[in-house]
Order: C-alpha cells, then structure tokens, then sequence
C-alpha cells in the first residue's frame, strides 16, 4: 500500500471514527459520579444469577465474551504472524545449533523441580479462574512458564520432543475452536452468541459459573500452547544457525565456530 492511498484511507475514517467516538462517549457518566450501572450489574449478576466468585471472570466470559473471543483470536494471530516471519527462507538448510556453557547442577536440579509444580500451579488457577483471582489467560502463561524450565534447566531440544511445533498449533486451534464453539453452543440453547447455559452451582463451589469455567479452560490451552509456540519461535530463531546454499556463507548475524555444531 502506498504512502498516498494510507493518507486518503486515514482521511476518510478518522472522521468517520471521531464521530461515532463522540456519540458513543457523550451520555457516559463523568468522572468521580457515584452512578456505576455497569459495575452494580455486573456484581449483581455474577453473584447473584452466575454464582461466580471471581466478579472479573464472570465479565470476561459472560458480559463482555464476545470481546473475550476478540482478544483471544488477537493472540491467534500474533502467534501465527511470528511463526510465519521466523520460517526459514527455501534457500537455508540447517547446518548444526550455537554452542551452549554447561548447565549448572543446581540450575538444572531447580528447573526440574519447579516444573511439575509451575505447570500444577498453572492448572490451578485455570480450574479455579471462577473462584479466586486468576483464569485462562493467567493460568496458560504460567503453565507455558513451566514448560520453559526444560529450556532453562536442560536443552532447547528437549522443548522441541516435549512438544513438537504441529502439537502446539493444533492445540492451540482447538482451545480457540472450543471456546467458539461453547459460544455458538449458547446461541443455539440460550438464544444469544456465549449465553450461559448451564446450571449456575452453588457460589463457591468448583463445579459453579455456568460456562465461565469452561471458557477458562478453553482460553488456558489456547495461551499455554501460544505462548509455548511464541518463545519456542524465537529460540528456534538464535539457537539454530542456518546458512544460504546458493551463496554457502553464514546467514547475517551466524556466527560459525567449531563449537558451535554442539545443540544446546
């Protein structure tokens, strides 16, 4: 797209977009009021209707789901955008990984400890995202945190056994296919996109929030497999040294040695 045609695309809208902005902000109440509609409904509602403890969960998946599933298929596609400008060019072939230092006993005897315990951890706060301060989105990064501790405490290849690059796609397209498909599952029995149609629980309860601990868990696997995906990328990018065929020299910013052949 040329300089000239974003000018005219950015002329053309902001109008459009100041306009609508200021009809959509004129009636909201001003600062300091002590009229709140939304924040009294939406308490009103998750306690009270959607027995779910966690106020801010039950907004998320609830209230405002289906800018939820916005935001969820934003990190879809960031993830996609990486992987796809990392790929390798068809004329590199990989020619062996950057040499790594020793691990250290004790960084390696942490990192294996730590992980069952980050990724429970993780999966803690994924189940109980309805109950207590946490979620999906939380609850998927800690886990994909746990996940990196084999990188820190041992090799990068042991990431890419663990988990292979095409399990994490996939796994990351069905926790986002899942939480479109609990929505379309609510527009069929509740009659709107993500209403909540199940039983609501007793508030407190693990099995309570209707669908919110659903679409917890299907945002957790979405994030936990895209942020493993992500960091997996970008190691991907400075551990493996790659080189053109055609010219046969080292890619810009490869620097080749004789131990640089050793996989960290």
């Amino acid at each position: 797209m040329s300089r000239r045609l974003r000018l005219v695309l950015f002329v053309v809208a902001a109008p459009a977009f100041a306009a609508l902005f200021f009809l959509a902000a004129r009636d909201l109440p001003g600062f300091g009021s002590e009229f709140h509609p939304y924040g009294d409904r939406a308490v009103a509602v998750a306690t009270e209707q959607r027995a779910t403890a966690n106020v801010v969960s039950s907004v998320n998946f609830d209230q405002r789901g289906i800018d939820t599933l916005g935001e969820e298929f934003i990190l879809f596609g960031s993830v996609i955008g990486t992987v796809v400008l990392l790929r390798p060019a068809p004329e590199e072939r990989e020619i062996g990984r950057r040499g790594a230092g020793r691990v250290l006993p004790t960084t390696r005897l942490a990192g294996y400890l730590l992980l069952p315990v980050t990724v429970l951890v993780g999966l803690y706060v994924i189940a109980h995202g309805h109950l207590s301060p946490g979620g999906g989105f939380q609850g998927g990064v800690v886990v994909a945190t746990g996940w990196h501790l084999l990188y820190v405490a041992g090799r990068y290849a042991a990431i890419r056994r663990a988990a292979p690059p095409t399990v994490l796609e996939i796994t990351e397209s069905v926790g986002a296919a899942a939480f479109a498909a609990i929505g379309l599952a609510g527009l069929v029995v509740g009659g709107a996109f993500l209403a909540d149609f199940l039983p609501p629980g007793s508030l407190g309860d693990l099995l309570s929030g209707g669908t919110v601990g659903l679409l917890n868990g299907a945002v957790g696997v979405a994030v936990a497999a895209a942020i493993v995906l992500l960091l997996s990328a970008f190691l991907e990018q400075a551990v493996v040294l790659r080189r053109a065929d055609s010219a046969q020299e080292p890619l810009a910013g490869s620097s080749i040695d004789a131990g640089d052949e050793e996989q960290r």
